[in-house]
């Protein structure tokens, strides 16, 4: 198991609970400072184009709480069009994690296809690169597209963990995450740095972090839900007790 990895916390359940009622409440920059509170030592946000949940305001209210945390990071994840770019730009986030989402998805479903988008990624790292922020792609557990995607120059990927939640427990777990393993070794080796995310949850966590150096985990739905059956400062000491190593 890691030595550490980080956790970003996603907050786009609680804009979406906050926006059912149209003010502000639940707050999400106030509980963006309840999971800094509890040791977290990442946000996450995906603003879509119809902020339906996140809305380009929580960006910029997100960016200057973060910026009085010397030891926590602001994430910005989303399909890199002239608006979300914009949005990175004025924020400089401490990573920007980009996903292949059309506009009216429900949530991310797939990584990115470099046979197809090669030229659009590598110019958008470029120039996010360029504005002194970190940069990861989405990718499914594929070692063709690993090795495309080392030639982008990004600094990172997200692994797409979908496909791996939905085998924990069946009889093709171990087989599953073997090719998360295989993924991310190779991820490694080749200069990349290996975060992961999608349907993470406290069951199915540790197993997955027996893949050697995963630098960050990104989860949001499955968290929420288990602070609203659990409470928060026992789901987040859980999660930061199996990030540890623990």
């Amino acid at each position: 198991m890691n030595c550490m990895t980080d956790l970003s916390v996603n907050l786009n359940k609680i804009a979406l609970l906050r926006n059912s009622r149209g003010r502000d409440y639940p707050s999400v920059t106030d509980f963006a400072s309840r999971f800094i509170a509890l040791g977290v030592k990442g946000i996450t946000i995906h603003p879509r184009p119809d902020e339906r949940h996140i809305t380009r305001q929580d960006a910029y209210d997100l960016a200057a709480l973060i910026e009085e945390h010397d030891n926590v990071e602001l994430n910005i994840e989303g399909y890199p069009n002239d608006e979300f770019l914009r949005l990175v730009e004025d924020n400089r986030p401490d990573q920007c994690t980009l996903v292949p989402d059309t506009d009216n998805q429900l949530t991310s479903d797939h990584g990115w296809n470099f046979h197809e988008h090669a030229e659009l990624v590598h110019n958008v790292v470029a120039q996010i690169n360029g504005w002194d922020v970190r940069t990861a792609v989405f990718l499914d557990p594929d070692l063709e597209q690993v090795e495309l995607a080392a030639e982008s120059g990004s600094d990172r990927i997200e692994l797409y963990t979908e496909s791996y939640a939905e085998a924990w427990f069946t009889a093709q777990h171990s087989e599953v995450l073997e090719r998360y393993k295989e993924t991310a070794i190779l991820a490694q080796d080749l200069g990349l740095g290996v975060n992961a995310g999608h349907d993470l949850d406290l069951n199915n966590l540790p197993d997955f972090l027996t893949i050697p150096n995963i630098l960050e985990v990104s989860i949001g739905h499955a968290l929420t839900v288990e602070c609203l059956e659990q409470g928060m400062t026992a789901v987040v000491s859980r999660y930061m007790e199996i990030c540890n190593g623990g």
